[in-house]
């Protein structure tokens, strides 16, 4: 065994491979080094050797992919189960495995969808219904749950695009048309949630009766993990499917359980890690809890900048730095909405007034061309919003695969339109200590009510209520009225000298090394 350790299974140049990629595709062909990974991995399933699978399933299998799979799928499951003693949970990981390449590499054709459903369906009846005596790395069931939730996103938006369906097409979407519902993807990962008992396993740990988090999730005393870990994941998996129907109170309720402001299992794998600050920040965004996204988006940006070197290699790069790109979009968003600078680091600050400093000043002017610039932010930065519900079959077919998308757009906008009209107050508000209300309308060319009217817009749109039911407040600028008078309490932050102490340290000791490289004659 210790001689599979550091054997790569993409490094061997077989003339037969080569030979058979150019050849076409031929399912059934199983290359040495395919066979060597699957009989090799799942030997290592079945001792449990997480270090190993995980080795495997993140270098191995990308190598063999780049290798020979670039332009084709891998064997089928039926050639190379013959080499697993045809064990049927490993052909269905398999095939899980099989698919996301597919996914990745290629464009499904309906019938590889609605198969590829049919895989999750029987994967996961066994992980809630059978007995799965295994131990999974982390990466790879979090895979499993992102995978789920991004094919049912790609099912919805590819139905959703009726006008170039051929009738064949339209016959297999009418016959199936149980595959992807949205009800059937709910309640896999509800029931994954339910059945893993992981709400009351993190309940426990909180008061020091079981151990998770500090495990990250793995059962050291010769159980599973996998029910476990995919029930946390599911939770995460919940957040994103809400989020990407709109439904963002109850994408946030799904994720109560999950303590985002410690560390947890998700911050195990960089891909989960994102993904639940990306969409917990941008459900707080559409519910006007600007603080809280702010404060989630500045520690994840700060942390993809000090790691993400770390993860040049790993095959989700790119998906990083593209979700690094919308989630200072979002931050530049918030900021502009509600304008609480002090919640940032100077490091992420830096980086976004670089990136957004010339729009978010004009995002502030309250004119058509800020509100264009938030339009155009909101459209690169939000997720790929979906509509659930099966299409009309009936002539003529019409694409309504952005309908989702102009609706979230149209709330989002009607807000950014509210929050302009109040952004003349808050000008005011922040010279003043006090002020009359006859002084305040006269200035704002309005009378007494309609001043009293726009002070009490201001008061509700700047808080809002948190998970626990709490009304909380996002302004920086506070008031009250005693009689006549406005009399206005501002928050003044305690200024934080650390950051600019650590930044020039970095600049001495970068200042030092050179000065040591130096070789004097």
């Amino acid at each position: 065994m210790a001689g599979t350790a550091s054997f790569d299974y993409g490094s061997q140049q077989q003339k037969p491979e080569a030979e058979s990629a150019a050849a076409g595709y031929d399912p059934n062909y199983v290359p040495d080094s395919v066979r060597s990974f699957v009989v090799h991995i799942y030997r290592h399933i079945r001792e449990k050797n997480v270090y190993e699978i995980h080795q495997m399933y993140e270098t191995s299998f990308q190598s063999i992919s780049d290798r020979f799979f670039k332009d084709s799928p891998w064997p089928s499951v039926d050639a190379v189960a013959p080499y697993v003693d045809n064990d049927h949970v490993f052909c269905l990981l398999y095939r899980e495995m099989w698919f996301r390449h597919l996914y990745a590499r290629h464009s499904p054709t309906l019938k590889q969808r609605i198969d590829s459903w049919d895989n999750y369906c029987s994967l996961f009846q066994v992980v809630l219904h059978g007995v799965v005596n295994m131990q999974l790395p982390n990466q790879w069931l979090w895979d499993m749950v992102d995978e789920f939730v991004y094919q049912f996103q790609s099912f919805c938006q590819y139905r959703a695009k009726m006008k170039s369906k051929t009738e064949q097409e339209i016959a297999l979407l009418r016959q199936y048309d149980q595959a992807w519902n949205v009800y059937g993807v709910l309640n896999f990962l509800q029931a994954l949630v339910e059945k893993s008992t992981i709400i009351q396993i993190l309940e426990q740990e909180k008061e020091g009766l079981v151990q998770f988090t500090a495990t990250d999730g793995y059962d050291y005393n010769g159980g599973s993990n996998v029910l476990k870990v995919l029930g946390y994941f599911s939770m995460i998996g919940l957040l994103r499917v809400h989020c990407l129907l709109g439904d963002y109170h109850t994408g946030l309720k799904c994720l109560l359980p999950i303590d985002i402001s410690q560390q947890g299992v998700y911050f195990s794998v960089i891909g989960s890690h994102i993904t639940t600050i990306y969409h917990y920040g941008f459900a707080s965004l559409m519910l006007r809890r600007y603080v809280d996204s702010i404060r989630e988006f500045n520690k994840i940006l700060l942390y993809i900048f000090k790691t993400k070197q770390y993860h040049q290699k790993s095959p989700q790069y790119e998906q990083i730095l593209k979700k690094n790109e919308q989630m200072y979009a979002l931050l530049a968003i918030s900021l502009s909405l509600c304008p609480q600078v002090m919640l940032v680091e100077e490091t992420v600050n830096s980086q976004l007034r670089e990136k957004y400093g010339d729009k978010m000043l004009r995002m502030q002017r309250c004119d058509d061309e800020g509100f264009a610039l938030f339009d155009e932010l909101f459209s690169y930065a939000c997720p790929k919003f979906i509509t659930p519900s099966a299409p009309s079959y009936e002539e003529p077919l019409v694409n309504y695969n952005q309908d989702a998308y102009r609706l979230q757009l149209k709330l989002f906008l009607y807000e950014v339109k509210q929050q302009q009209l109040l952004s003349g107050v808050r000008t005011f508000l922040k010279v003043y200590s006090t002020i009359s209300l006859g002084k305040l309308a006269t200035y704002m060319e309005v009378d007494e009510p309609t001043l009293r009217t726009i002070l009490m817009t201001y008061k509700h749109k700047t808080h809002a209520v948190d998970s626990d039911g709490k009304i909380t407040s996002n302004a920086d600028v506070n008031f009250y009225i005693d009689d006549d008078m406005i009399r206005v309490v501002e928050f003044k932050p305690a200024k934080r000298y650390g950051d600019y102490f650590l930044r020039q340290i970095v600049k001495l000791e970068g200042v030092m090394s050179d000065v040591d490289r130096i070789k004097l004659e």
